[in-house]
């Protein structure tokens, strides 16, 4: 007790910002190191600013208690306004019970393929209240990679997520774990994995645009997400 009357308020909150996991770094803010290693911030925790349905509109829900909620948003998924082709996207969720989420990259267009969701259009991480390993658990790239495992946390914790996208090198860090990596130069057939499984998607991914939009998926339960932050980098051998 002796030690907080010393710091005071003001020294306390500077400390407990020390402290925190997110190094340096309030919620949804970027600290000096962050800002000076190039990293962006797409969500201010306050504001939709910078986000709209895959429809083009404004989100029908608002900013809850410095979080973003695609769940009844109004369209499939919250997007970002702008698009992007290489990067390291980190951000923190956690899931309700029964949740089924997913993050989209590279959703090139939002405009719908005939009979199909705009999620066709995009490559999804997916997000699900599930203890398993396979296509369509949390960490997989939906149903054409596996994770090695599933790191998740419990529903209702906060779980961290980082996805680079590098050319196209997909990986997927959860909780400080790389739980999938994925060459998509090694999908060369529509509809079919590297190893000749089948997948749902009518498309060889080694040709799936190299820029697109990053989605928030709502597929009919709570899931919230913050500390939405993208650093832009060049894919190696791509030069100086």
């Amino acid at each position: 007790m002796k030690t907080f009357k010393t710091i005071g308020a003001l020294g306390l909150v500077s400390l407990l910002l020390i402290l925190s996991p997110s190094g340096l770094a309030a919620e949804n803010q970027l600290s000096a190191a962050e800002k000076s290693e190039g990293w962006r911030l797409l969500f201010d925790g306050k504001t939709l600013e910078g986000w709209m349905t895959s429809a083009r509109k404004p989100s029908a829900r608002p900013v809850e208690d410095g979080c973003l909620n695609p769940h009844r948003s109004g369209h499939y998924m919250l997007v970002h306004t702008q698009q992007w082709s290489n990067f390291v996207l980190s951000l923190d969720f956690k899931i309700s019970k029964k949740c089924n989420s997913g993050i989209f990259i590279r959703t090139s267009s939002l405009e719908p393929l005939p009979g199909k969701d705009v999620g066709y259009n995009g490559i999804e991480v997916a997000i699900d209240d599930t203890t398993g390993a396979g296509f369509v658990d949390t960490g997989a790239l939906y149903d054409l990679s596996k994770p090695s495992r599933n790191a998740m946390k419990p529903v209702g914790e906060w779980n961290h997520i980082e996805i680079t996208c590098a050319g196209s090198l997909i990986t997927v860090v959860l909780n400080q774990e790389q739980v999938n990596a994925v060459d998509l130069a090694q999908f060369t057939e529509r509809g079919k994995r590297p190893d000749g499984t089948p997948h749902k998607f009518d498309e060889a991914f080694k040709d799936h645009p190299s820029e697109g939009y990053i989605g928030l998926q709502d597929h009919g339960a709570d899931c919230w997400f913050k500390n939405i932050k993208l650093r832009p980098i060049k894919p190696v051998g791509s030069g100086p």
